[in-house]
């Protein structure tokens, strides 16, 4: 695959269209005001954490209200069709036992949250109140104006887009052609309620050019990206075989992708807003030739997840594990040697872009603190 420039790129009727509202910086007073806010959620902390080593401290919280979605992507291993959400009373107590352990940062996941669009909403303003930093992840086809205008309202900190092509084919359903108007309008309405949009996209081995689509144009609208290597879950889930689905990265597409991967690496240095490091970025070289080693993961120390019944685990890619990781009623059971014993078989087939992004950033305070300027400043420090 020959490196490509914007012009390159299959065009199609509305890439290149005018943004409806041209991306432009916030106001110093409103830069100020998320800084406050990252340094609250983010940055104290995980200073509090590092202070209290021998303590459990989570920094990040991965939380899941439901299974459920409206998509049914190839790749996912997510299956909880008809499976009864997170109830109200369990979602308040989680909040509470996450404000007492100084936990600031509540990330849902599914499933697709929006599923329930009213519980998502009433939560999101609840943790807001709290002073946490709500993260929202959604492919944005459940979305419209009203429940844009109510989750900006209710507080949410960052809305998580997930996108894999510019328009829709078999194996990639979640496209920017099918949430456009939606997509337009959440990045208009940053300014008023203050979040930050990005889209988040899985690098799969039929979507390289799609990954170069979407970056020009998350650029072009003054938004971030993240990005995903597509890989099959460390253990088995119900009713998901890897061997039927078609977008794995086999090997005679790592070259395109390796080269995908450079592009976004010069894309970064040359100051396109990414939520991924550089260091993250090389590592998918080395993953997607299986020469990975081992990396220090914080799963279960750092970050964690809540799942819909109060239960823990350390990782979403062990959603399913039958191991007992502990409640919310019992408190935390991650005991350091279990999940060393852990990681040493899993880290270095899977590249968990949350949590490698949660070891990079919280491995010095110079990449905390480059990373609550990536909140504060978006459209700022492309270069990681």
């Amino acid at each position: 695959m020959a490196t490509q420039t914007a012009t390159d790129i299959p065009r199609t009727s509305f890439l290149f269209r005018k943004p409806a509202v041209p991306a432009a910086g916030l106001p110093p007073l409103r830069r100020t005001s998320q800084f406050r806010r990252a340094c609250r959620s983010w940055l104290f902390p995980y200073l509090r954490s590092r202070l209290a080593a021998n303590e459990f401290r989570p920094v990040l919280s991965f939380f899941y209200t439901d299974l459920n979605c409206n998509l049914s992507c190839s790749y996912c291993y997510s299956r909880g069709r008809n499976i009864p959400g997170m109830s109200w009373e369990t979602a308040c107590a989680a909040v509470e036992w996450l404000e007492r352990q100084g936990c600031r940062v509540l990330a849902y996941m599914g499933g697709e949250p929006l599923v329930r669009k009213p519980f998502v909403v009433e939560l999101t303003r609840l943790a807001a109140e709290k002073g946490f930093f709500v993260y929202l992840p959604t492919n944005g086809i459940l979305m419209d104006r009203d429940f844009i205008d109510a989750i900006g309202e209710a507080g949410v900190a960052a809305v998580n887009l997930a996108v894999d092509a510019m328009d829709g084919y078999a194996g990639i359903p979640k496209n920017l052609k099918r949430i456009l108007p939606q997509f337009e309008y959440l990045v208009q309405q940053e300014k008023r309620y203050g979040y930050h949009t990005f889209l988040n996209i899985n690098i799969t081995g039929k979507n390289v050019d799609d990954v170069m689509a979407l970056t020009e144009t998350a650029h072009r609208y003054g938004i971030a990206t993240d990005y995903h290597i597509s890989e099959p879950p460390p253990i088995d889930y119900e009713g998901f075989d890897p061997g039927e689905t078609d977008v794995w990265i086999r090997e005679s597409q790592v070259d395109a992708v390796d080269e995908l991967i450079d592009w976004l690496i010069a894309k970064n240095r040359a100051g396109y807003t990414m939520v991924n490091s550089i260091a993250h970025l090389e590592a998918m070289k080395r993953f997607i030739r299986r020469k990975l080693p081992r990396w220090p993961c914080r799963a279960g120390r750092v970050s964690m997840v809540i799942r819909l019944d109060g239960s823990f685990a350390p990782c979403f890619e062990y959603y399913a594990s039958e191991e007992d990781w502990g409640d919310i009623r019992r408190g935390p059971r991650f005991d350091e040697e279990r999940l060393e014993r852990l990681k040493a078989r899993c880290s270095p087939g899977c590249l968990s872009t949350c949590n490698f992004q949660v070891s990079h950033y919280s491995q010095s305070w110079l990449r905390s603190l480059q990373w609550v300027a990536k909140h504060a400043y978006s459209q700022f420090f492309g270069v990681s």
